[in-house]
């Protein structure tokens, strides 16, 4: 008998936790690499930016450590650095100086969306331009469309608004229209509007899972879109259901969404998950601007670790699904996967 079979003869094979072979494949940076099931990449991400009116702004916003509010002007060199970080695409929202009770400035052909986007097809072709479609912006209430005289909102009527505007974005040159309004049936009236526009070739991203979170408060701070009454639980999605949110974006394909989103991300992993297993179109997830807060205020105390927090987040949406993030993050996050890279 060989060393090897005198060796052998003294193990059982089940002696051998299999946590044991598991932790092999864990030994090195190079065998984790090697071996990683979810990557995580800058060509993941799309970056939000709040533009406002003016030259020269840059104002920082404050419940939003790192993010500020930008001029038209200031566009030319966002779009450079996303491109030098391999960032594709940028995400707009617009602030107005006048708003009213339609919100007619989310629509009209200079207004600060339209401008925004023409500049950044001036400067960067390449950069693929998203732009919101909504009127809480743009209304002096800072609800989502227009109102009946009893203050709720009127869906058919806020609809057409809502393809008016999507139109004019298209025209300005926007590459990806994503309606986040959430009003029954936009879908199909904003794909009509912009086929029957020539803008066929427009893609549709739907907010179509987009629930009426807390976690959107540093956002309605940087836009100045806060309800100036009531709320938008009346539109957006009731945060308990999930089945409700899977008939949704069945609804918005079957209108002609070419990608759907869920909203936020951190608190709904099981719907990307599940919207991931059911659908096969491109899916979003927005890490919205509560979940960015929070860790810029964790790591401001020094109670975390940035880097590896905020990577391991990204990381987590796109491992529940996600083609896609729309992250206040995308830049830091792009930097520090570049240096892990080098």
């Amino acid at each position: 008998m060989t060393s090897a079979q005198q060796l052998l003869t003294h193990i059982e094979a089940d002696s051998i936790p299999s946590a044991h072979r598991m932790r092999r494949l864990r030994r090195s940076d190079g065998l984790r690499r090697m071996v990683r099931e979810t990557r995580l990449a800058p060509t993941d991400f799309i970056y939000p930016v709040f533009v406002t009116t003016g030259r020269g702004v840059r104002e920082p916003i404050h419940s939003m450590p790192g993010q500020s509010r930008l001029s038209v002007d200031q566009l030319a060199q966002e779009a450079a650095e996303l491109r030098s970080l391999d960032i594709p695409a940028i995400l707009l929202f617009g602030i107005p100086d006048v708003k009213d009770a339609e919100g007619s400035g989310a629509w009209i052909g200079d207004g600060i969306i339209q401008q925004a986007t023409r500049a950044l097809k001036d400067a960067q072709p390449e950069l693929i331009v998203v732009t919101d479609v909504c009127l809480c912006e743009y209304t002096d209430h800072g609800h989502c469309g227009v109102l009946a005289d009893d203050g709720s909102v009127l869906n058919d009527a806020s609809v057409e608004l809502l393809a008016r505007t999507a139109l004019s974005q298209a025209e300005a040159g926007a590459d990806v229209i994503a309606p986040s309004d959430m009003m029954d049936g936009r879908i199909g009236v904003i794909r009509q509007a912009l086929d029957h526009g020539g803008f066929d070739d427009r893609t549709l991203l739907a907010y179509s899972a987009k629930f009426a979170s807390a976690f959107y408060g540093p956002f309605r701070d940087a836009a100045d879109s806060a309800p100036q009454f009531g709320d938008r639980r009346a539109y957006q999605m009731d945060p308990p259901n999930g089945r409700e949110a899977m008939r949704a974006i069945a609804r918005d394909l079957a209108e002609g969404a070419d990608m759907v989103m869920v909203k936020p991300a951190l608190a709904y992993l099981d719907l990307v998950r599940e919207a991931r297993q059911r659908f096969d179109a491109p899916l979003a997830a927005y890490n919205v601007s509560g979940e960015y807060a929070m860790l810029k205020a964790a790591a401001g105390n020094d109670w975390i670790d940035e880097e590896r927090v905020v990577l391991e987040t990204l990381t987590g949406i796109r491992r529940a699904g996600a083609d896609m993030i729309l992250t206040y993050h995308a830049k830091e996050a792009a930097r520090w996967l570049a240096r892990h890279a080098g």
